[in-house]
């Protein structure tokens, strides 16, 4: 069994008869991610976050890097994953698993202090962390600069979908990739939060050098809220594809730092919300 899904005992009913059964479930459980200075012995929490195990270290980089805590691969020493002294069991919220990340002297912790996140769930990521004004776009584009093909559009959650294992298994997990211009994905990451997942994909990015990713594809599974167009703008990728729709802040998010924006691919349709002029038209 992998860490990523769990046995669940279940009565099933079925036209008015019952039985007793099992079924898989995804898993979600606590990390509590802790910063400390190198050299300082100073230590700050960013609080919980409710996650599928399985490539925390992703998971914590990307966190860091979307956050902009980290920004350049000399901010980040080392991050390890350890289990507090306690006598409540391992995984549960009284005694949750815990990231311990070690960030360079240079880092402003004060800064970090000053603007840190609420809580996270798996539901709505670090809600309310940033302000509008304070997403920046990671390298500079012009606006019709990758071009894109809308059928290599329409074939990325299909792409999207066929890798998507432990979804396949459960049926309780986001995905999040990062595809290239013709929609091949380079890399996929799943869990139970669509914030988590587009966390995964961004640390393993970063992990890769692979940031800025100026002529790469966010793709998701679900809907864009702002904070999924903040850590796009953040890896610096050219636009994001979703199977489902946009919220107005991230419309809004997006226009701004000046991504394409697709919503509701489905089938051979899309909506392009912001950045068009990538999309290629009939005839060009």
């Amino acid at each position: 069994m992998s860490e990523r899904a769990s046995i669940a005992p279940i009565v099933r009913f079925s036209r008015g008869e019952s039985s007793t059964d099992q079924d898989l479930v995804a898993a979600e459980s606590p990390l509590e991610v802790w910063l400390d200075q190198l050299g300082t012995g100073r230590r700050e929490s960013i609080g919980l976050v409710m996650r599928t195990p399985g490539d925390d270290r992703d998971l914590v980089t990307g966190l860091l890097i979307s956050e902009q805590i980290v920004t350049a691969p000399d901010d980040l020493v080392d991050v390890v994953f350890v289990w507090p002294d306690a006598d409540a069991p391992a995984g549960t919220a009284a005694r949750p698993q815990q990231a311990r990340v070690t960030l360079a002297a240079h880092v402003d912790l004060d800064a970090v202090q000053a603007t840190r996140a609420l809580d996270r769930t798996s539901a709505c990521g670090m809600c309310g962390r940033l302000a509008l004004q304070s997403v920046e776009v990671s390298g500079g584009r012009a606006p019709d600069t990758p071009r894109l093909d809308p059928d290599v559009i329409t074939r990325i959650p299909d792409r999207l979908r066929d890798a998507q294992a432990v979804f396949s298994e459960t049926g309780g997990l986001h995905a999040a990739a990062l595809c290239d211009l013709t929609g091949a994905p380079w890399l996929v990451r799943e869990d139970v939060g669509r914030h988590n997942a587009v966390d995964k994909v961004i640390g393993a990015a970063f992990a890769a050098g692979r940031l800025p990713a100026r002529d790469q594809v966010l793709a998701v599974s679900g809907r864009i809220a702002y904070e999924i167009v903040q850590k796009a703008a953040v890896a610096g990728v050219a636009a994001i594809v979703a199977v489902g729709a946009p919220t107005s802040l991230a419309v809004e998010a997006a226009r701004a730092v000046g991504l394409t924006l697709a919503g509701f691919t489905r089938g051979d349709r899309f909506n392009v919300y912001t950045g068009a002029g990538r999309v290629r038209r009939a005839g060009e």
